[in-house]
């Protein structure tokens, strides 16, 4: 199993990259919603602060098996989310 400093770095750098290309997309495209982008990035933030939340704060940490599952949960959650916020960008520069 990988490290929680390497889960933690990867939670960090996906959410940075949503939060990155939601600012070059407002600069970008200034006629949409900013409303819409800063609510992306609002998302993300969250989604951020909760994942380090759970990586943490595990829940069984006597238990292997219940541990390794937990991360997995976590990284589960990550790409999960990104790839929602991800998707809701795409879907503002279609929206013109």
């Amino acid at each position: 199993m990988a490290s929680i400093r390497v889960l933690k770095k990867d939670i960090d750098y996906l959410v940075f990259e949503v939060i990155a290309d939601s600012l070059v997309h407002a600069e970008l495209h200034p006629e949409n919603k900013k409303e819409e982008v800063s609510g992306i990035i609002s998302e993300a933030v969250e989604l951020r602060n909760d994942l380090i939340a759970r990586v943490n704060n595990p829940v069984e940490k006597s238990e292997p098996k219940a541990l390794r599952a937990h991360f997995q949960s976590v990284k589960k959650d990550l790409i999960e989310g990104v790839d929602k916020l991800f998707d809701r960008l795409s879907s503002l520069s279609k929206k013109k």
